[in-house]
């Protein structure tokens, strides 16, 4: 299986039932041998629009601190715990993430990154390999609200382009 093949999976799934208030899936995009992966929560409202992870406003957010630190997104996969965009935009319930675990699991397996960002206390819950450096942070939503945060969002960022150049 590869990442296409996946991702029609995940546009199919039926596993619970959030598909059934989401416009589209969103598996997450990026380049299959990324270094690189960063997964937050769950789609947004934009997120769901577009099918694209990291659009709305968080996702400028993200791309404000990629940028201050030169890390280039089309180089990252991207990606949620959670596929579908949740009611209200809550927090995902622990069946949804049970259900939707399996998937991101398989993406970490097909792209072998080298470092995994956890943005949120949904991300922060995925299971950690021994050979992957893990970096958890805040969600790029609560980092642009409230400053401790975004002070911290910004540091692990920081860390996050050390490792990158590293890697070089």
């Amino acid at each position: 299986m590869n990442l296409q093949e996946l991702s029609k999976k995940i546009h199919s799934c039926r596993r619970c039932d959030l598909f059934k208030g989401a416009t589209h899936a969103v598996p997450g995009e990026g380049p299959s041998d990324a270094r690189v992966m960063l997964v937050g929560q769950n789609p947004g409202k934009k997120e769901d629009q577009t099918g694209r992870p990291f659009v709305g406003r968080s996702g400028t957010y993200l791309d404000k601190i990629l940028d201050i630190y030169e890390i280039a997104r089309d180089r990252l996969f991207i990606t949620s715990v959670v596929k579908h965009i949740t009611p209200d935009n809550r927090k995902p319930t622990q069946e949804e993430i049970s259900a939707c675990l399996p998937f991101l699991l398989q993406q970490c397996d097909l792209i072998h990154p080298s470092v995994i960002v956890l943005m949120g206390q949904v991300a922060w819950q995925v299971p950690h390999e021994k050979e992957i450096h893990y970096v958890e942070t805040y969600h790029p939503a609560a980092a642009m609200r409230f400053p401790d945060m975004g002070k911290k969002f910004k540091q692990d960022f920081q860390r996050v382009k050390q490792l990158i150049d590293e890697m070089k």
